[in-house]
């Protein structure tokens, strides 16, 4: 083996991608930092991140296989030195029962490759010995030198830091299950504990010394130390630490409280026995306390917990250092009282801190709440997903909040950016950052004709505009706010609330403004001495513009003329085209006509006050929407030839927009057509926006937004004259988006979008790059006329303004900043939930950007979405880049994905008709359609497709940045999506069951009737079943420009099936089912056999399609699809489907929107053409369509049909029958039972290239593992043979009796014998269920529930042998995949497994990992 001999190759651990589950701030000198580092513990690892900065400075792997719990800091020094560079820190890191000590050195200017100049190193110091319970905090008795340890047998146990060892170990009398703990103090003297249980109380504890047997009501007279733990009582118990001596009396207890002198204790710390007393129980919670927190002196207490009637947080004040102890019966009660109880959370709550001027709560409604002492909420951050946020942090210095959960992310926010000037000054929070926010308002006034006060349906719109004099007054900007009503009265707003002027421009007297759109002057145009020009529609259909000059003290209008562009009341629209300059504006009327006019530029030059010519505009065309629907937004661009426009009912229309029409000066008015339409785009909601964001050489990419909440994205073929939907992204924060804003700051290479738009009340902007919300000002909605203008910064350079009645709301906040502070996010966001399955995104074409160890890994998670990581093998290995690829239909589970790295190539018969499907040609005409398969929940099967390599370097935010050059050009789209039928109801489909079964004389009893109807007409049902596993290969005709993809699923209802989807046109068909299925498929494998390389023949036949199969019950089985396949390729070259079928062009979101046209599958395509199958196929039996019923092609819409041209004509009969009308099915090869003594989990295939068994015949390994902890290894042959052999001869054979059928295959006169080779077994594999198995032949890996991996290795005779294992930080691992590197021959393996989080173990040689 390449790389080193067998015995040297070892496991590594690599990094862990997932939960993160502590966080510690770590200040910093002053000279070194305004703001703290922060410690992250997620797995077993620990991430230092510089804040102000936003990087990873370096990550450690503190434990093996034990996840960080929580990170515990000694306070450090006062450090005033100026010139301060260094600074060291001892840390207690825990997680389960162990606890390390280390010591952080933190310096300046040491790793500046990191993006940052801080340099930091982690030294081990002391490792405690495993306690028995797990450890749920640590605090350090800085004044005793002394490690104070909380275990969840509600103990204590005191480590010496000097010797090393636990000086004692104190328990509560009330025993008892803890579920947190939490500590404070410097010494054992005021050490304080508290924990809460499922009990849901809290009990207060404190250490104290055991001096004599006495009972535990006068013990309550000798309480010092203060503890708190839960019990089953609701009651606070306090208990006393006292030496060892005989019984004292009340004045010498007295006297030993007032004493500030622990020396005696110091001395004798190893001799003292340790016994705890409680003082009290805090009552009030009605649930499980899972964490607690306490103030910085001690005297405040926060609890939190799952109980959701009374809210689930609590506030309680601890006061027991004043107490007088003489009479401490009857002053136990004024030590602890509740002080409030925060509501607020709808779900249980994870963690809290509390200071001495906020408190901060995070739970599993992925929120996180920033509170006011007195209860009031301040500030409510939702920016994760999943089950919620584990960890919330607070630095009152520098006001940073930090959040951070199961979906990997952490995000800092700096409160007091979010929060209101007077809240902070009411509440005390610290102000470290200048707030320039305003909120001001601006009362119209009434005129002298009107009676009543103006409300908000007489205005209509607020187009906002930002000037400024010159770069170097930037922060003093002259904001214009455009305000029309219905007698055409225009505003300026100045730069402070306090500078308001108002300037009326002009007024229309005829009739109501409708409309008005205003276009920014460009530099380019910069001769016309103009600052906007503004366009006014009114109701009697004429357009006025206006030209505004804003460079005197007050804006005036320059020129002024307008003309009738549309008869009355039918003006809705007028529209700049910024692309086309101030020379064009288009207006737009009811029934979806946009007409273009040119403008003359002496119109634009003539000054008001001179001339008194009256200017017109010139109607050059008119373009016509088939749709017949208002045109909402359009752009256009001279280049590319295209002018496309977005209509109130989610439609896209694209027109050609030709040079010659806009150059020439022309009489006739050209009325055009749609050149290309898309149907529901946004579904029946409004396109608000749209933009032809980049171009490419034969392609252009478009973006739209619209009023479902989602960004849609397509690409438009300069050759083909098409445009094809190629993505979506929903942004769930937000019920309408607005446009997109991409920003970009001097500093920064990548640029930053975000989705501007509108809850039901708010108005919102969200970052897309980093998901999370940065601006929230409650409006009323998007209905209330708005308007809104960002600058390079937009979280510190924004302004938003809304009408409500006679009053405009204006909140505007312009802050200098060079650079983008915070929000930020340290830590990339990732699934929020556990992850059923993964693939390494592998093929020939990629193999150049794996070099160096860099991998791409495709996700699929139960809350439906899927996701592509990447990651980088350099130095340590790290994780640097998750893209959210998309969702499935209606948030559906993904439980099993499928990437299809090889297509293979098909070789039509001479006697075929050649295929010449020229209609529709897709922009993925390209040879390379690789896919990515999905299914999951509710029977959604989801195609996405790989995008271009090439196309992806061009449209890259980080083309800039060449180390992120490899990953831009990895990257999938939605192509395609399967749902099972709903149209047939479950009387129909009985009656056709019941019909079938006379027919075929194959049902004789009624349970085989019923047995029929689950697993032939499930599809037609209500069901809740879903799809378990999936396997798919592809295959391109020869000379066709077709490609099909062959997918089988396996779903719960014990069905197998065979699909087919045809590249590029989305055609989806049922081909076969596979029958009988006796339990649920688990797991599926294909192989693809080339018959050349296995038939002793020289001539060439074809590839054989072999299918592995996996069932609860143990079994595995072979299944035969080749003849299938064959026929089915056969057929659809010869019909040609896609000349008359539509397709699905749009995914569904469920939101509103009807997911594009509905698509219809082949119904009367051709006459009946039934084949037969001499293995397993029943005769006569015909392919159907994925739709079970469908309209003939003469009841289709009008949209739905494509004619072909003259050339393409095909005759396509009106017959009921057809080949596409049922199901065949296909029965098993030979079937292997009980391999398994349970259900068989996973399975892999691979290709043994030397065997010695057999050189004649291809050889294949099948490894699976199994819910009863066992692997078997399966080694079989298959091996073509002549047909005039003998039949005996032709049967499938075996070492062992497990084939139970051994019907040999024919094939164009071959045929061919499945001869099991070798099976081995190892029952106990794993301590629990094996839940994910890979092996290429030589090695295998193998992962389960006892949360390892194991490498196992081959030997020649096939016999498994364990070769080492290493503990992930992967909890209840699903998921096992690995992928093969070579380098300049030196090969090694990556491993990846996931569960909840994801992790990669790599394995290579000793030798190879030191070049």
């Amino acid at each position: 083996m390449a790389g080193g001999e067998r015995s040297s190759w070892r496991l590594r651990i690599g990094p862990y991608f997932g939960e993160v589950s502590a966080l510690s701030f770590v200040p910093l000198p002053r000279p070194m930092s305004p703001f703290p580092l922060l410690l992250a513990g997620t797995g077993s690892e620990l991430l230092v991140y510089d804040v102000r900065s936003a990087n990873l400075v370096e990550t450690f792997q503190v434990f093996e296989g034990v996840r960080v719990h929580g990170i515990s800091l000694q306070s450090p020094d006062n450090n005033d030195d100026p010139f301060c560079s260094a600074a060291f820190f001892i840390i207690a890191i825990y997680g389960e029962r162990r606890v390390k000590l280390f010591r952080l050195c933190i310096r300046l200017g040491l790793n500046d490759g990191a993006g940052s100049n801080l340099g930091v190193r982690l030294e081990l110091i002391q490792r405690l010995p495993g306690f028995d319970h797990w450890v749920l905090d640590v605090c350090f008795l800085k004044e005793d030198n002394v490690l104070a340890v909380g275990l969840s047998d509600n103990s204590v146990a005191l480590w010496n830091l000097t010797s090393s060892i636990v000086v004692t170990r104190v328990k509560s009398s009330e025993r008892c299950l803890l579920y947190s703990m939490r500590l404070w103090g410097n010494s054992i003297r005021l050490l304080i504990m508290a924990s809460g249980t499922i009990f849901n109380e809290i009990s207060c504890l404190r250490c104290c010394v055991e001096c004599f047997a006495v009972s535990l009501f006068s013990l309550l007279e000798r309480c010092q130390q203060l503890m708190i733990g839960s019990v089953m009582l609701k009651q606070i118990i306090i208990w006393k630490l006292i030496h060892e001596r005989p019984h004292p009396s009340s004045n010498q207890l007295k006297e030993h409280i007032g004493s500030n002198s622990s020396s005696a204790m110091d001395a004798h710390i190893d001799s003292v026995n340790y016994v705890a007393y409680h003082l009290n129980k805090l009552i009030g919670h009605e649930g499980s306390i899972f964490r607690m927190s306490w103030s910085s002196d001690g005297t405040r207490l926060m609890s939190v917990s799952d109980d959701r009637r009374w809210g689930s947080a609590r506030i309680w004040l601890i006061d027991c250092q004043k107490q007088e102890f003489d009479n401490l019966v009857q002053t136990l009660g004024n030590y602890v009282s509740s002080d409030l109880t925060l509501f607020g959370h709808n779900a249980r709550i994870w963690d809290c801190y509390i200071s001495h001027s906020v408190a901060i709560t995070a739970g599993e409604d992925c929120s996180c709440r920033v509170w006011a002492t007195s209860g009031d909420q301040l500030l409510m951050l939702k920016e994760h997903i999943g089950r919620g946020i584990w960890r919330c942090l607070y630095d009152p210095d520098s006001s940073l909040l930090v959040s951070a959960g199961f979906d990997s992310a952490v995000k800092v926010h700096q409160i007091t950016s979010s929060s209101s000037k007077e809240a902070r000054e009411q509440y005390g929070i610290s102000d470290n950052l200048m707030d320039q926010r305003e909120n001001f308002q601006i009362c119209i006034p009434k005129l002298a004709n009107q009676l009543s006060l103006m409300d908000s349906s007489e205005i209509f719109c607020l187009p906002l505009l930002n000037h400024f004099d010159g770069v170097s007054d930037a922060s003093s900007p002259t904001s214009l706010l455009y305000v029309r009503h219905w007698v055409g009265r225009y505003i300026d707003v100045a730069a402070k609330a306090s500078m308001i002027t108002r300037t009326e421009l002009i007024q229309l007297r005829e009739s109501q403004i409708i409309c008005m759109d205003i276009l920014p002057m460009k530099t380019s145009e910069s001769s016309l001495n103009l600052d906007d020009i503004v366009a006014i529609g009114d109701g009697n259909g004429k357009v006025t513009v206006v030209g505004v000059n804003n460079r005197g003290v007050t804006p005036s209008a320059s020129f002024s003329f307008n003309w009738s562009a549309e008869k009355e009341r039918q003006l809705l629209g007028v529209h700049w085209c910024r692309s086309l300059g101030s020379s064009y504006l288009f207006t737009s009327d009811p029934r979806g006509i946009l007409r273009m006019w040119k403008i003359e530029k002496a119109a634009l030059e003539s000054d008001i006050h001179v001339t008194s010519i009256d200017y017109n505009a010139l109607l050059l065309a008119v373009f016509t929407s088939s749709f017949r629907h208002r045109i909402m937004c359009i752009d256009a661009s001279r280049k590319e030839e295209v002018l496309i426009c977005g209509d109130k009912r989610g439609n896209i229309i694209l027109f050609p927009l030709v040079d010659e029409l806009m150059v020439e000066k022309r009489t006739e008015i050209i009325v055009i057509s749609p050149g290309d339409q898309f149907k529901g785009a946004h579904g029946i909601s409004s396109v608000t926006s749209i933009c032809i964001v980049s171009s490419q050489l034969n392609d252009a990419d478009i973006q739209t937004t619209g009023a479902d909440g989602c960004i849609c994205y397509f690409q438009y073929s300069k050759i083909l004259r098409k445009i094809e939907f190629i993505g979506m992204n929903q942004v769930k924060d937000l019920s309408m988006i607005q446009s997109v804003f991409s920003s970009a700051t001097s500093g920064d290479t990548k640029f930053n979008k975000y989705a501007i738009g509108f809850t039901s009340v708010d108005f919102i902007m969200w970052d897309m790059t980093n998901e999370t919300k940065t601006i929230k000002i409650p409006c009323g909605g998007w209905r209330r006329p708005f308007s809104f203008h960002f600058g390079d910064v937009p979280e510190h350079q924004n302004c938003f303004a809304y009408v409500k009645d006679h009053i405009v709301h204006v909140h505007r906040v312009w802050v200098v900043a060079k650079e983008k502070l915070f929000p930020k996010v340290l830590h990339m966001q990732y699934h929020g939930r556990e992850i059923h399955s993964l693939s390494f995104i592998s093929a020939v074409h990629l193999s150049t950007l794996n070099k160096g160890g860099h991998s791409w890994i495709a996700t699929g998670c139960e809350d439906g979405s899927l996701r592509l990581a990447r990651y980088s093998s350099i130095k340590a290995g790290r994780w640097s880049e998750s893209i959210l690829l998309g969702e499935h239909v209606g948030g559906s589970a993904v439980r099993s994905i499928c990437f299809i790295p090889k297509i293979y190539t098909f070789k039509i018969p001479m006697s075929s008709t050649s295929n010449k499907d020229t209609h529709r040609i897709s922009n993925d005409s390209s040879e390379d359609q690789l896919l990515l398969i999905s299914v999951g929940s509710k029977q959604v099967l989801t195609s996405w497709i790989l995008q271009s390599s090439s196309a992806q370097n061009k449209n890259s935010d980080y083309t800039s940045d060449p180390s992120k050059t490899e990953l831009s050009s990895i990257s999938f789209r939605w192509f395609s999506t399967q749902l099972p039928s709903k149209f047939a109801s479950r009387q129909k489909g009985l009656e056709k069951l019941f019909k079938t079964s006379e027919e075929s004389n194959h049902l004789t009893t009624e349970c085989d009737q019923i047995s029929t109807l689950n697993s032939t007409f499930v599809d037609q049902m209500d069901n809740d079943w879903r799809y378990l596993a999936v396997t798919a290969f592809l295959l391109k005709p020869v000379d066709s420009r077709t490609t099909i993809c062959f997918i089988v699923v396996a779903c719960s209802d014990a069905t197998l099936m065979l699909k087919a989807l045809l590249l590029p046109y989305r055609l989806w068909f049922d081909v076969a089912l596979l029958v009988p299925v006796k339990s649920p498929v688990l797991s599926l494998q294909h192989i693809v056999v080339p018959w050349d390389s296995c038939s002793k023949d020289a001539a060439p036949i074809g590839n054989a399609y072999l299918l592995i199969s996996g069932s609860t019950d143990g079994s595995i089985t072979f299944w035969d699809l080749t003849e299938v396949v064959e026929s089915f390729v056969q057929t659809v070259l010869d019909v040609q489907p896609q000349m008359f079928i539509d397709c699905q062009r749009r995914p569904k979101t469920g939101r509103g929107s009807q997911g594009g046209r509905r698509w219809k599958s082949l119904s009367n395509a051709s006459p009946g053409n039934t084949f037969s199958n001499s293995n397993g196929i029943k005769q006569g039996a015909d392919m159907v369509c994925s739709e079970n019923e469908f309209a003939n092609l003469s009841t289709m819409d009008s949209d739905q049909i494509h004619t072909p041209s003259s050339t393409q004509l095909i005759d396509v009969p009106k017959g009921p029958s057809n080949i596409f009308s049922n199901l065949c099915e296909i029965h098993p090869s030979c079937v292997l039972s009980s391999l398994h003594q349970s259900g068989v989990n996973c399975l892999n295939v691979a290709e043994i290239k030397k065997c010695q068994y057999s050189k004649s015949e291809i050889t294949y390994c099948v490894l699976s593992g199994g819910d009863d902890q066992s692997l078997h290894l399966l080694v079989f042959g298959l091996q073509v043979e002549p047909t005039n052999q003998d039949a005996g001869d032709n049967q499938c054979t075996a070492r062992q009796n497990y084939i139970d059928d051994g019907d040999h295959n024919r094939r164009d006169g071959k045929r061919y014998k499945l001869n099991v080779l070798s099976q081995n077994s190892i029952l106990s594999a794993h301590n629990s269920a094996v839940k994910g198995v890979w092996t290429d032949g030589t090695w295998a890996f193998t992962t389960g529930l006892d949360q390892r991996i194991r490498c196992w290795q081959i030997d020649p005779l096939f016999r498994l042998s364990e070769h080492s294992n290493v503990i992930i930080s992967v909890p209840e691992p699903e998921t096992l995949d690995a992928i093969i590197h070579d380098s300049g021959g030196n090969s090694w393996y990556q491993i990846a497994v996931a569960g909840r989080g994801m992790q990669m173990v790599e394995f290579k040689s000793i030798a190879g990992d030191d070049e």
